[in-house]
């Protein structure tokens, strides 16, 4: 099975499926809404025990996703956090978002 996150070039590469998911919305939509700025992102790398690891978090207005990574591209854990009656406090969103 490939990986469905790739690492290239400095750059990372996730397949639509995954965030799809994790944000519940269909996978074709997932370029057009991160075009748009509805969805926004955040990679961090990991340090000390965590390094190797990657934590990619994925932004709506109701909802975070958080993907943890290692660098093979293998995803170790995936959470969603959902706020369907207000919008997710800045604090748990991408700066500037």
């Amino acid at each position: 099975m490939m990986p469905q996150i790739e690492f290239e070039d400095g750059t990372i590469e996730i397949d639509a499926a995954v965030i799809a998911t994790g944000l519940g919305i269909e996978p074709g939509a997932v370029q057009a809404q991160m075009l748009a700025g509805t969805i926004t992102s955040l990679c961090e790398r990991g340090i000390d025990d965590d390094a190797g690891m990657f934590r990619l978090s994925f932004f709506t207005r109701h909802k975070r996703l958080r993907v943890i990574v290692n660098a093979e591209g293998e995803v170790v854990r995936r959470t969603t956090l959902v706020s369907p009656d207000r919008p997710l406090p800045a604090s748990v969103r991408r700066p500037g978002a």
